[in-house]
């Protein structure tokens, strides 16, 4: 216990045991999905499921065991969505670019990350993000993960006509985020701990009711992994493949959205978790960075897409989670994982869904940050806050915010407000998105 306190410093924190590992177990909840999805992903692009599904877990466990020890902060970090079907859908099957090549593009550009947090670069770029844009990403990734877990609750669903639209909230999988978002909800507003974990539990059970049906059939506890299967993934990236002129293009655009996806998240849960300092910058930012590019390395020698700091870090701080503990107890369960798939499996996607709008609800309110009499602020933060859940990506939301906020403060009378970097990144989402967008 004196190491756990030397170590992670509960009390400086002020925090405890029971909390980091409630944290932790919650973070781990609504984030298990990764590890039968991605897989799926990496599948269609000829990866062997298998060996994915133990290097998608070999790099959370490393990329979040980094961020505990580097940092201190309770993120965790996984294969990124959305970077990994760039990687298989576009790169290797729009392309024709062999999996094991891909890996190695991947491999360079966390060397190039860690080049990156070695040096004042990135941390630069993190806190070079003006105050109401820092806000306005916190508050868009809460948009942005509450429509995460609307969709897996399938209470917004597709449409041809206009795109999205209410789903048969009748059935299944609706009634269940429906009952543990109340179960949640009342819990939160009465303050007991652990709230988002018992919601997670409870629509688990309740949708293994009779006529309900969404919870899977219990189907045991232990089952024994699939080790020699990693072998056909792990080493297997081709970096001398890699390094080729026609794919510098892909090279940068994984770099560009690596990096502003982790920017944003890390610069909209440590909001959330009041980590930034009085001139809004993020302690220890070079260090976050690194434990991210650590992980994005370490993930293609494993043999799966970007690992990068996910958003659902944003459950376990809800719930009080303030230290590296609470990434380790996540890494730690899906370590457990490995040995207990069926028993990880049994939990629906719209048992977790609540615990994501209730964070979304919570995170939407560091918009009373952003300075709501000045429009050259309110303009570029409300791009930020509805691109981020609308194209369904965080770095594109960032991108149109560097790019609305310098010019209309230039046109404005009012270009000395702007950070010199936020001038250049700007100019560089422009050509980013003519070029290779």
């Amino acid at each position: 216990m004196d190491f756990i306190e030397r170590q992670f410093q509960l009390k400086a924190n002020k925090t405890n045991l029971k909390t980091e590992i409630i944290a932790g177990i919650t973070t781990f909840m609504t984030m298990a999905y990764i590890i039968f999805v991605n897989p799926s992903i990496l599948a269609d692009a000829g990866m062997p499921w298998e060996g994915v599904f133990m290097a998608t877990i070999a790099g959370i466990i490393l990329g979040t065991v980094a961020m505990a020890f580097l940092t201190n902060y309770p993120f965790a970090l996984a294969s990124g969505m959305g970077l990994n079907a760039f990687f298989a859908y576009t790169v290797v099957i729009g392309m024709g670019v062999p999996w094991q090549v891909a890996l190695g593009i991947i491999f360079l550009e966390g060397i190039l990350f860690i080049i990156l947090s070695i040096t004042p670069v990135r941390k630069m770029i993190v806190n070079s993000i003006p105050m109401s844009l820092k806000a306005a990403i916190s508050a868009g990734i809460g948009l942005f993960i509450a429509f995460i877990g609307l969709q897996n609750a399938e209470i917004i669903v597709g449409y041809e006509a206009t795109m999205v639209t209410i789903g048969d909230l009748a059935s299944g999988p609706p009634l269940v985020a429906i009952f543990g978002t109340i179960v949640i909800g009342i819990l939160y507003a009465l303050k007991v701990k652990g709230s988002l974990l018992w919601g997670i539990l409870a629509a688990t059970a309740f949708g293994a009711l009779p006529g309900i049906g969404v919870t899977p059939p219990f189907d045991g506890i232990f089952a024994a992994p699939d080790f020699a299967s990693w072998g056909q993934v792990f080493g297997k990236l081709d970096v001398r493949g890699a390094i080729d002129i026609g794919l510098i293009g892909v090279i940068i655009a994984f770099l560009f959205v690596d990096l502003f996806d982790t920017a944003g998240t890390l610069v909209g849960v440590s909001t959330q978790a009041g980590y930034l300092d009085e001139d809004g910058n993020l302690p220890k930012a070079n260090r976050a960075l690194l434990a991210d590019a650590i992980g994005t390395t370490g993930g293609a020698i494993f043999g799966t897409s970007t690992v990068t700091t996910y958003i659902e870090s944003a459950a376990g701080v809800a719930e009080g989670g303030r230290t590296g503990l609470t990434g380790l107890v996540t890494a730690f369960l899906f370590l457990l994982s490995i040995f207990f798939m069926p028993i990880v499996g049994i939990v629906p996607g719209a048992a977790t869904a609540p615990a994501l709008v209730i964070v979304g609800t919570m995170m939407m309110s560091n918009i009373l940050k952003i300075d709501w009499d000045d429009f050259t602020e309110v303009l570029p933060a409300f791009i930020v806050m509805i691109t981020m859940p609308l194209a369904y990506s965080i770095s594109h939301g960032i991108a149109l915010g560097f790019i609305f906020f310098p010019i209309i403060k230039i046109f404005t009378g009012r270009s000395k407000e702007v950070h010199p970097l936020v001038y250049t990144l700007g100019a560089l989402f422009i050509l980013y998105f003519i070029f290779i967008e």
